[in-house]
Order: structure tokens, then C-alpha cells, then sequence
């Protein structure tokens, strides 16, 4: 029998799917390869299959757990999963379904709805939308002067760039998103600006060649501490907009087809500020993933990003929401 890819388990479409599960008493496991859920009786344990392909929701009611593996299968299959009280209420939590990386929120009638209304009052305006995806740019390139700069934990990790090339390089693409008209051009800069960035990074720590692979198909350390370092900037893109109350599906520059574009928009502010040095320090000096990690942690720590990220969500919501254009 073929192995299924994530993509063949998705071809039931969820509006056919027959089952919703509601599980009491038991944990959810992958045992030979099914999604089973296991229950006790006596001295014996009693598996039962779970057909994630045709299931809509599975809901984890009183004395229930879930494993990783689980999760993980359960996100392949574009599963809900809940958290929630005895009988199926009330709904504690529920995830945000991803290939890859589950989130879960909190749920609650009463969270503020304050940004949520200030970024939707500009978010259908194609105008404003571009201009706060401007605004976004250019907090990026203040936070990537910033942190490169007279940074004394750069410094000491042997991480100094030539100042006049890397002035001359945030100007120009200051510069040029001013003057974009459009998403796929602001785009563009954006990447070519990380690409540059890249190089630069490379011949501050004497790296050598670097050419950026695509995620999880480099096997140089720099491209894997990338991909590594990239995620803790998107769980903390997740938090921040999660504590705002937006959407992520209400991206300004990426995403328009994916729903958790402005997570990447608003993990962009800090990923070349941050990250993008660490990973090359962290490659140079030979450290391991945990090492790589710890690192990155203090230094997003140390630069306040969350509160950096959140602190921007603010004020792109309300300047946008009052700009009269």
C-alpha cells in the first residue's frame, strides 16, 4: 500500500466529512501510523481508530491527552482540535490548523475588539493596505540599523559589518519602497533587500559562499539555523497579533493565499534584525541547535521584540485607521 500525502488526506472535503469526536478518558496517540485513541479498561488498554481523512473536529473533553506525533498527523488532515469542558462545553481552546505547526488560542467572548476595528476599517482599501505594508517596511529597516549597528553582543561575537555599504544598502531600500505601487514589487524589494543582507552577514563572519536554500533543503549550518530561527520569529508574530485580537488571515503584504499571512508580515520586523546574525555567528562558531536556540531566545529577549512587534501592530492599526488618503 502507497504511503498518503498530506494532500491526499485533504481530498475529502471538510463540508462531505461524516465525523466529529467527542473524547472523554482516554489519550490520542499514532500507533502504526493510524491516529487511535486509547481507553482503559482493567488490566487492558483498548486502541480505536480515528479515520482523520474523513473527520471534521475532534473535541478532547474531561481526562484527555493528545501526543505530538498526533497533533501533527491530525494538522496533515486539516483537523480541528478543541479543548473543552465535560459533555463537549464550554470550548476551552482550538487550533489553527497548519501542515506543519498547530496553534492554539484561548477562547473567551470578551477579549477587546479595539485593533481588530481599527485595521479593518483600512484593511479592504487597497491604497491603505499597501501603505501599511510601507509603514511594516520601514520598521524593519529601522530595526535592522538598529540592532547591526553599535551593537556590542555583535560585536563580541566578531559579527561588524562595513558601515558604509550597509548604510548605503537600508538608504536605498528605504528609498525604493516609497516610491512601489503595488504588493508584488514590495515584495520584491523586500527579498532582494534579505538577499543582500545575506551577503553581507556571510563576509562579516568570514562564512564563505552562501546561497539560501529553500526551507528544510539546506544542509549548511547557516541555512539551518535560518529555518530554525525563522520559526521562533513567526511563534512570536503569532502571539503578537493574537494579543491584538487580529486575525491572521488580515495580512497587509503577504499571504494572499495563505491565512496566517500577517504572522510572516509581522515576523519580518524582526527576522533580519535578529536572526539573520545569529545564525551565521551561530554557524561560525560551530554551535549546537540548542545553543543556536538559547541564543537567539537572549537576543530577542534583549531587543524587546515581542513588545516591538506589538508596539507596531498598534500603531500601523490606529495611524492607518485615522490617515485620511
Amino acid at each position: 500500500m502507497e504511503d498518503l500525502s498530506p494532500s491526499d488526506l485533504k481530498t475529502i472535503i471538510h463540508s462531505k466529512r461524516a465525523n466529529i469526536y467527542y473524547l472523554q478518558h482516554c489519550r490520542v496517540l499514532v500507533n502504526g501510523g493510524r491516529v487511535e485513541f486509547v481507553t482503559e479498561e482493567g488490566r487492558r488498554s483498548l486502541y480505536w481508530n480515528i479515520p482523520i481523512a474523513n473527520t471534521t473536529t475532534i473535541l478532547l473533553g474531561t481526562g484527555t491527552s493528545v501526543t505530538q506525533a498526533a497533533m501533527r498527523e491530525l494538522a496533515k488532515a486539516g483537523v480541528l482540535v478543541g479543548f473543552c469542558g465535560g459533555g463537549g462545553t464550554p470550548l476551552f481552546s482550538a487550533n489553527e490548523v497548519d501542515i506543519e505547526i498547530a496553534w492554539f488560542s484561548p477562547q473567551s467572548e470578551y477579549r477587546p475588539t479595539e485593533y481588530l476595528q481599527s485595521w479593518v476599517a483600512f484593511w479592504f482599501d487597497d491604497e491603505k493596505r499597501l501603505e501599511a505594508a510601507r509603514r511594516f517596511q520601514a520598521a524593519r529597516l529601522e530595526r535592522i540599523q538598529e540592532n547591526w549597528l553599535n551593537n556590542r553582543s555583535l560585536a563580541e561575537a566578531n559579527f561588524e559589518v562595513a558601515a558604509e555599504p550597509f548604510q548605503s544598502l537600508i538608504e536605498d531600500a528605504r528609498s525604493s519602497m516609497k516610491a512601489v505601487r503595488n504588493n508584488v514589487d514590495l515584495l520584491t524589494l523586500e527579498a532582494r533587500l534579505t538577499k543582500d543582507l545575506f551577503a553581507l552577514a556571510a563576509r562579516a563572519v568570514g562564512y564563505g559562499e552562501f546561497v539560501r536554500a529553500k526551507r528544510g533543503s539546506g544542509t549548511d549550518p547557516a541555512n539551518r539555523f535560518l529555518d530554525h530561527g525563522n520559526y521562533l520569529a513567526y511563534g512570536l508574530g503569532a502571539t503578537a497579533t493574537w494579543v491584538m485580537g487580529i486575525p491572521h488571515g488580515l495580512s497587509v503584504l503577504h499571504g494572499k493565499t495563505r491565512r496566517g499571512g500577517l504572522v510572516f508580515d509581522v515576523a519580518d520586523l524582526i527576522k533580519d534584525a535578529v536572526i539573520l546574525p545569529q545564525a551565521f555567528i551561530s554557524a561560525m562558531r560551530g554551535d549546537e541547535e540548542q545553543e543556536f536556540r538559547q541564543a537567539c531566545i537572549e537576543q530577542l529577549t534583549r531587543t524587546e521584540a515581542l513588545d516591538f512587534m506589538i508596539d507596531t501592530l498598534k500603531a500601523v492599526a490606529l495611524e492607518m485607521e485615522q490617515d485620511p488618503q
